[in-house]
């Protein structure tokens, strides 16, 4: 695993941890605002852009914690590129979906994507690692379901967004736990690997006239720069904060960046959000509550099983 920062004197590691969690996940809050400031750009190019701007900073990151011996051991190993590169072109539909959805006034999809992704992580845990789910989760996995449902029927179809965004992050999750190297590294292994198709996709671009970076707007070259931050930030954040903090905590702070997005949709992009909508985010939020009280009792009891 990477190494956090040294420790600030007077501040506890826990303390420290659910500050760097807390950034992240607001970060990821209010990500979307950014988003909708390059809705006029194709979400393929914005994409591209976060990829190569996200390496010079994550490549910083490693320097200062010591950590690049760790990626040259990985780059030497076929098996931990193949895992990356799996990982990253994962990582890489997640982006174009949310990208998209953000441009195109779809913003509430996403957040309940994300609200239903920590329901379909213990979905993957026991059809992929066989693990037994109680009835709790099951009753919330079941109201996940519903929700979906009531959702593909007011729309008249399902909603891709949502499931989209679910699906490729909680594989992402999953596939990432067989990496051999830290999160941080892995990131960085990760839009290592896939610059060089970013890279020649946007001198593509602009070279048929079609790229928006320092062709269009002193604004648009900007904000494409700024796309690195906007990604690495929040990810390096979160990777040195959920080490620090207990699975409970991260399980229950995962809710804050989609409540985010959906205030956001909501009352800033101000989104159609119809009574069957209404009715399937408090299903999920319904869901997201069982779920919850069933991972801290079950960490209650290992706690004083141990005990």
């Amino acid at each position: 695993m990477s190494t956090a920062p040294d420790d600030k004197p007077g501040m506890e590691p826990a303390t420290r941890g659910f500050l760097f969690a807390l950034s992240a996940y607001l970060l990821w809050g209010v990500q979307p605002l950014y988003m909708k400031a390059l809705a006029h750009i194709p979400a393929s190019e914005v994409v591209a852009h976060r990829i190569i701007w996200s390496v010079p900073i994550a490549g910083v990151v490693l320097l200062l914690l010591g950590r690049t011996a760790d990626v040259r051991a990985a780059l030497r190993s076929p098996r931990t590129l193949a895992m990356a590169a799996l990982t990253a072109s994962i990582i890489t539909v997640n982006w174009g979906i949310y990208v998209w959805a953000i441009s195109v006034d779809r913003a509430l999809e996403t957040a309940l994507g994300y609200y239903i992704n920590p329901l379909f992580s213990i979905f993957l845990a026991a059809v992929i690692l066989g693990e037994r789910l109680n009835r709790t989760q099951v009753a919330a996995l079941c109201l996940a379901v519903l929700a979906v449902l009531l959702l593909t029927w007011e729309a008249g179809g399902l909603p891709w967004v949502s499931i989209g965004l679910c699906v490729t992050w909680g594989f992402y999750g999953l596939f990432k736990k067989t990496l051999p190297i830290g999160p941080n590294q892995a990131f960085f292994l990760e839009v290592l690997l896939l610059t060089p198709i970013a890279l020649a996709y946007i001198a593509w671009l602009q070279w048929n006239g079609a790229g928006h970076f320092g062709t269009t707007t002193s604004a648009d070259l900007w904000m494409l720069l700024g796309c690195g931050a906007v990604t690495a930030a929040p990810l390096m954040l979160f990777a040195n904060g959920a080490k620090l903090l207990t699975l409970s905590t991260i399980g229950i702070m995962q809710y804050i960046g989609p409540t985010f997005i959906f205030l956001i949709a909501v009352f800033i992009f101000r989104e159609p959000f119809s009574t069957e909508r209404a009715i399937a985010f408090a299903l999920i939020w319904a869901a997201l509550v069982i779920y919850t009280w069933s991972m801290l009792s079950e960490m209650r009891a290992r706690s004083a099983a141990t005990a």
